[in-house]
């Protein structure tokens, strides 16, 4: 029988090989692991949302990243890369770094088949050690269907799902309500194929 073998970085090798990859990897604990693309649905999906998100910020102090920012979960010492964060105030990133953000009040993951177990489970119980952080929302690429997680009394995570097109959710402390729809615009579903 084979071992295998790992190779373990630190956090400053990580981040000196992410940066002459041409892909992006996650890092946890002293491993790397490299990150599947997205499907086109994932990509409108995400796009729509930050967009949303930028047209409502535009006179505000907060804003909207991409899946190109990366987020370090300093508690865990994970970086990884949600697809779309908010930052409200200040943005605090990692000393000497300008790519790595650390205080999301919002994260948005569009679920996959390969990563929905994570994005629901290990990956927000991380998040929840952000201290900045007061809303998680997964959103399904396959059907209509999101999870929003809203933190109430500094401590405790309250789930609404949404699951008809004319649903509105909204997001109290932001002062933003996003309809469904708009979201899914222009996603194609499989039975349009």
């Amino acid at each position: 029988m084979f071992k295998r073998e790992y190779k373990f970085y630190t956090p400053e090798e990580y981040l000196a090989l992410e940066e002459m990859e041409d892909y992006r990897s996650e890092y946890y604990n002293g491993e790397v692991f490299a990150m599947a693309g997205g499907s086109a649905n994932h990509n409108r999906i995400g796009l729509n949302v930050a967009a949303m998100f930028n047209m409502v910020f535009e006179n505000r102090s907060c804003e909207a990243f991409m899946s190109d920012m990366r987020l370090m979960v300093k508690q865990v010492g994970l970086y990884t890369y949600p697809d779309v964060m908010v930052v409200c105030g200040k943005v605090e990133f990692v000393p000497n770094r300008t790519d790595t953000l650390t205080n999301p009040i919002l994260i948005v993951e569009v679920l996959s088949e390969s990563t929905e177990g994570y994005d629901r489970g290990k990956k927000f119980e991380f998040y929840r050690t952000i201290p900045t952080l007061q809303h998680y929302l997964l959103i399904d690429q396959n059907r209509v269907h999101l999870e929003y997680f809203h933190k109430l009394d500094g401590e405790r995570w309250v789930l609404r799902e949404f699951s008809e097109m004319d649903d509105i959710i909204k997001i109290q402390t932001l002062d933003f309500e996003i309809l469904v729809s708009r979201i899914y615009n222009k996603v194609q579903w499989e039975s349009e194929s």
